[in-house]
């Protein structure tokens, strides 16, 4: 099945690439979460629209890419959340809190889509999260997750 990306997904591609999947994958999981639509001669027009988007979205310089890395690994991204009082937290953080967290430590504007967390983060505590910020450049934020009040 040929499909047009509209999202990022991670192991596939980018939002404008042209990828074939197997049908199951494309039809049952892709189309449906609106990660991507059907391919189509006339979807062309939609890929470069999509394209030209993601590229004003996207940290356009390598050299833009590095000085934000060096912005995002300077200090530790501090988040205040609910935990009982064996340090486990009542849900967990998810990449939208990561990005608001660091917008509020006065770092840079990040995409949620943007932010990975290698497990889910259920415990007070240090943890990782990485950031893709370029095509070559990733960024190792450090999440210090504390229990509110």
């Amino acid at each position: 099945m040929k499909l047009i990306l509209t999202q990022e997904v991670s192991g596939l591609g980018t939002p404008g690439d042209v990828v074939e999947v197997k049908d199951g994958y494309g039809r049952n999981f892709l189309v449906p979460r609106g990660l991507a639509t059907v391919w189509t001669k006339g979807g062309e027009k939609q890929v470069s629209a999509i394209r030209k988007a993601r590229k004003t979205r996207e940290i356009a310089t390598l050299e833009e890419a590095n000085s934000v890395k060096a912005k995002l690994e300077s200090k530790p991204v501090r988040l205040a959340v609910r935990a009982g009082a064996s340090g486990r937290l009542f849900g967990a953080i998810t990449p939208s809190d990561i990005a608001a967290a660091i917008v509020e430590a006065q770092g840079p504007q990040v995409d949620r889509r943007k932010v990975e967390i290698p497990s889910a983060i259920k415990t007070t505590g240090e943890h990782i999260a990485r950031v893709r910020l370029h095509a070559d450049v990733q960024a190792k934020v450090t999440l210090k997750v504390v229990a509110e009040g």
